[in-house]
């Protein structure tokens, strides 16, 4: 049986402006690679809106209708970039054998799916996307991204270097993606987890071609904090450490103090005293919202809530029976 059939799975938000761009470069590059022989002719892209208020998703229905390469699933409101990526990826495995996942906003290099493809056929069940360079990038984003990988990385967290979310993944490894039922989504984590055979494609990542990111700051934090805490469980262990040698320092002020009035020095130290207070207040402030945060996750997590509902599946065939994942229209 051929095993070459590719879908794309593109997580769309308020993509209007950019999507027929899109689309028409995905387009081309499907059909050059089926005429290479590299994929099978019943290759798709997936498209998914994840809840967008403009006109994203009357221009995928569109772009349904004028050509059967294009697939598109409507999520049933606004779930967040990685779980309306879960959801077509879910999606995908029940009709691809390769799905390659990226964004939409023409910053990932199409011209490295030839690439992924190859490697692919070479026996790869999972090949990430890999930043050659982040020329594009402000000196601060720059900063910031590579202090953080090498942050995460130190805390535990088994991450690829500068992979973000454009990588090829075999059904098989789809497969074993499917079995980790977590709520809070960090797929850069989660994918290097699965252990089948992987490798790299690198890839200079452009401009975005057009419209507004979807990340800035405040979201790219939280982000970067959801994938810190999904993955490690030493910031607690960092607290419990800070508190030993906080109580340690706190006895030795302590022996200093008794030896101060014994000897009959006065210390007016009112400075120093507030300015302790209010750093161990914050402190503690801190550390108890740390914790907070994991208990908030285990709270979501008892819940098992759908990480994302289908309200609409644009395509022109059904899966294999054998192949179909009967708790997927459910989106758990």
């Amino acid at each position: 049986m051929d095993k070459n059939r590719l879908i794309v799975v593109v997580p769309c938000y308020k993509e209007e402006e950019v999507l027929p761009e899109t689309s028409r470069r995905l387009k081309e590059k499907m059909y050059a690679l089926m005429e290479e022989g590299q994929i099978s002719r019943d290759s798709r892209v997936l498209f998914v809106n994840d809840g967008s208020t403009d006109q994203t998703w009357p221009i995928i229905e569109r772009l349904h209708r004028e050509d059967p390469l294009f697939w598109g699933i409507n999520l049933s409101r606004n779930r967040g970039h990685q779980n309306a990526l879960l959801a077509g990826l879910m999606k995908a495995k029940d009709y691809g054998d390769m799905i390659v996942s990226m964004d939409a906003d023409l910053q990932d290099d199409i011209n490295a799916m030839d690439e992924m493809v190859r490697q692919y056929h070479a026996g790869f069940d999972i090949v990430y996307g890999v930043r050659s360079k982040r020329e594009t990038d402000s000196f601060f984003k720059r900063f910031t991204a590579e202090s953080y990988y090498k942050f995460i990385r130190m805390m535990g967290a088994d991450i690829v270097y500068n992979h973000a979310d454009y990588r090829l993944m075999s059904r098989r490894a789809l497969e074993g993606l499917a079995e980790f039922g977590e709520v809070n989504l960090f797929l850069r984590g989660i994918v290097p987890q699965i252990g089948y055979p992987s490798t790299t494609v690198t890839y200079e990542r452009a401009e975005r071609f057009a419209g507004e990111s979807k990340y800035p700051l405040k979201k790219m934090l939280a982000f970067a904090f959801e994938g810190i805490t999904s993955f490690s469980v030493k910031p607690i262990k960092m607290i419990a450490s800070l508190g030993a040698i906080i109580a340690v320092i706190s006895i030795i002020c302590l022996i200093w103090s008794i030896v101060v009035k014994l000897t009959g020095h006065s210390v007016d130290g009112w400075s120093s005293l507030m300015a302790s207070i209010w750093f161990m207040g914050g402190l503690q402030l801190f550390c108890i919202g740390l914790i907070g945060q994991y208990i908030g996750k285990m709270y979501l997590e008892t819940k098992h809530r759908p990480r994302y509902i289908i309200a609409d599946f644009l395509h022109d065939e059904e899966p294999d029976a054998e192949d179909a994942d009967p708790s997927d229209p459910s989106g758990t």
